[in-house]
């Protein structure tokens, strides 16, 4: 569940990934510190299947969606689909 702003407070917002941690090793070579510029058109060199999993998530970032169990809403922690070897990103959004 997200929450949406109004239909007149909506404007896009800058994404930035950061790899936090890899446990295992990356097939796509992401390595802890990568960063990232990412939006809904914008992949920003993240592996595809991260990419795919965390695509909603981009979407609510980027157009002021927030996610009431974050204790900051400009920021979220995923992970990557591999359970095997688990990559996890910080999406943060800029606000200007």
């Amino acid at each position: 569940m997200c929450i949406l702003m109004s239909q007149n407070d909506r404007k896009s917002y800058k994404l930035i990934g950061t790899i936090k941690s890899v446990k295992g090793r990356c097939n796509a070579k992401h390595k802890v510190g990568d960063v990232f510029e990412l939006s809904g058109h914008n992949t920003g060199g993240l592996c595809g299947f991260f990419y795919h999993d965390i695509f909603p998530t981009i979407l609510t970032l980027q157009f002021g969606g927030t996610f009431p169990w974050s204790q900051d809403p400009d920021i979220v922690e995923l992970e990557c689909p591999d359970r095997y070897n688990v990559v996890k990103i910080e999406l943060k959004r800029i606000r200007n």
